[in-house]
Parts: structure tokens; C-alpha cells; sequence
């Protein structure tokens, strides 16, 4: 049988995040993150297990004033002894998969984002989380060598359809995740360790994005053929043209099984910037647990419309915005910092 990635709607067992520990992520406000942290892990876990990764027992305890100061009772929360670089788990984290009807890791390679330096903790992170949990694993593997995957560049249906961005993971010559990688490579891997059977390449990710292109930040499937896709109107914002290519792009395709899509369109809120340069601030990043729907809000007029949209989508969900104006100074949001592990059937 041919393993699966789930959608991120089906059942989960947990969500995994990391706690907040690198200042310069966050300039001037990195007190403020840890409040932030603990109104989303408040939400996740009324419906899931919430495993965070910490450096240390010191740090587990000061995690634990703060969950104590939120009114969350910190005994809930599972936690792990893990070095890392940074906390944006959704690319550090393993797949969780399942084959054979049951659950398996997935280990692919992490590399800063082909940017930064300071991602060796990070790229052992998967490997740790396996040994911790005595996860069954695969390591995606080519040539001898492990691939570079982040969970950020990826989203599925969980029914073999797979969308992705060129800008992030087919680049040549800026952030380059697999040297000499084309589309044809990516699709083979999908299929060998993902069961995909469809891929949707749109062109580029929005302007500020630090990752070059995560689709997270401009489209999400959420249900087997329906996707919520950004839109900008403003014909001087480079996410005009952006985004209208991409539409343009996915309203020719077809789901796994020759269906059409159903595209909902989502605003974007007004630019955000931060010493000259652009934030990605997107409606887009939103997480799904088992119970809501947590959607990051900037203060801007669109935060209202744009909840209105998601409440209509999951009506099975509570949707509820956490504010994320400080939240994006790290250059991700709430999508970015969770990962779900799916239910083992």
C-alpha cells in the first residue's frame, strides 16, 4: 500500500511546537511571542495533545510560569528536551504519514531555508523527535543523500494532490533547497514517500516572504477540491501580479481525479513593514486543529472579512484570530511555528 500525508483537517494526535528562544526573531518584542505562544497552544489544546519542544529542564519550568499566568494548566502539555535553532517546526518537523494503517515519520533534510547558517540543531530536530516518540521511520533519501523539504513549501488534500510553489522549490541560483532538482525530481519524491499522484506548481510566493516562496502564505487547500487563495487589488502592491498569476494558474487545474477546483478568495491586509522591509503578513497562514480554526489578525480592516470567510468554510470549527502584528516580525506566523501529528488508525 502506498503511504499517505494527511490533510491537516483530518483527525490529529497532537500538535508539536517549539518555545520561543531566539531574540533576534522577534526585535523588541520577544517577551510579547510568549504570551502569544501560550493563547495558541490554550486553543490547540482543548482538543489535542500539545507536545513543545524546549532546550532544557530550566526552560520546561519557565514554559510552565507562563502557562500557569494564562490559566493553562502546564501538566497537559508534553514536553521534550530538544536543542534547536529556531521554532519554526512546521519545516524542521518530520511527516507524519501513514502506510499500511499506521502511522510513520518521514525525515527529510532541513537546510536554513538555503539562507541562513545557523540551522544544524534544526536539521537534527526530526531525528530526535523519532528517537524520543520510537517512531517508525523513512529517511527520503536520493542518491545517498537526504532531501531538503520544509513543510511550509507543501500543502495537501490528503487524496493524492499536492501544491507547491516553482519560486521555492525549483530556484537555481537563490535559496536552493536540491541542487539541480527539477520538477519531475519533486514529483517522483511526492509520490515515493507522499502517495501523491498530483502536483500544482504555481509561480512565486508573496513579496516579504523570507522563505522564498512558501505556499502557506498564499494558498491552502481545505477540503478534497476546494482552496482559499489570497488576492490583492491594489495594482501598485507587487502581490497584485503575484497572486493573480497564481489564480490564474490553479484555475486551469484539476484536482487527483479530474475535478475543478472551487477557489475562495481571500483579501490581504495592508502591507506591514519592519526597519524598510516587508512583513508577510498573510490571512493565509492560519493553523487547523481538531476543534478550530486559528487565523492570524494584523489590526487591520480585512482581519473581519477575512474570519467571516473562514467561518463560513468550517462551520464544524470555532475560528478564532490571534493577533499576530507582533507575531510576523519573525517572519512567519501561526501556520509556520505548529505542526500536526496525525491520529494513528
Amino acid at each position: 500500500m502506498s503511504p499517505r500525508l494527511p490533510a491537516e483537517w483530518e483527525r490529529h494526535e497532537a500538535t508539536w511546537l517549539v518555545w520561543p528562544h531566539k531574540l533576534d526573531d522577534w526585535p523588541g518584542k520577544f517577551n510579547t511571542i510568549k504570551w502569544v505562544y501560550c493563547e495558541i497552544i490554550k486553543h490547540i489544546s482543548r482538543s489535542e495533545l500539545v507536545r513543545l519542544i524546549v532546550d532544557n529542564e530550566k526552560d520546561e519550568n519557565k514554559v510552565r510560569y507562563y502557562l500557569n499566568k494564562s490559566h493553562i494548566n502546564p501538566d497537559i502539555i508534553e514536553y521534550y528536551h530538544i536543542k534547536s535553532d529556531r521554532s519554526w517546526i512546521r519545516d524542521t518537523g518530520p511527516f507524519y504519514c501513514i502506510k499500511d494503517n499506521k502511522l510513520h515519520a518521514v525525515r527529510f533534510s532541513f537546510n536554513g531555508w538555503g539562507k541562513y547558517r545557523d540551522f544544524k540543531q534544526d536539521d537534527a530536530v526530526p531525528g530526535k523527535i523519532i528517537e524520543k516518540m520510537n517512531y517508525k521511520f523513512v529517511d527520503a533519501v536520493e542518491d545517498n543523500k537526504r532531501m531538503v523539504l520544509e513543510g511550509g513549501s507543501i500543502d495537501v488534500n490528503g487524496k493524492g494532490t499536492l501544491i507547491s510553489t516553482e519560486q521555492c522549490l525549483l530556484s537555481s541560483d537563490k535559496q536552493v533547497r536540491n541542487k539541480n532538482f527539477n520538477s519531475a525530481d519533486y514529483e517522483r519524491i511526492f509520490s515515493k514517500y507522499f502517495g501523491i499522484k498530483n502536483v500544482i506548481w504555481l509561480k512565486d510566493g508573496i513579496s516579504g516572504d523570507d522563505t522564498n516562496g512558501h505556499i502557506d502564505d498564499i494558498c491552502r487547500l481545505v477540503s478534497n477540491n476546494t482552496v482559499i487563495m489570497c488576492e490583492e487589488n491594489n495594482i501598485n502592491d507587487p502581490n497584485c501580479k503575484i497572486l493573480n498569476e497564481n489564480f490564474e494558474i490553479l484555475s486551469g487545474a484539476k484536482t487527483e481525479d479530474g475535478s475543478n477546483f472551487e477557489i475562495i478568495r481571500l483579501p490581504m491586509p495592508e502591507p506591514l513593514y519592519y526597519d524598510n522591509q516587508r512583513l508577510p503578513a498573510s490571512y493565509a497562514n492560519f493553523y487547523i486543529t481538531n476543534s478550530s480554526i486559528l487565523v492570524p489578525t494584523y489590526n487591520d480592516a480585512n482581519d473581519y472579512k477575512a474570519l467571516g470567510i473562514f467561518r463560513e468554510i468550517f462551520s464544524n470549527r470555532q475560528v478564532i484570530g490571534i493577533n499576530s502584528t507582533d507575531l510576523i516580525l519573525g517572519l512567519g506566523s501561526i501556520h509556520c511555528l505548529t505542526k500536526e501529528q496525525a491520529a494513528n488508525p
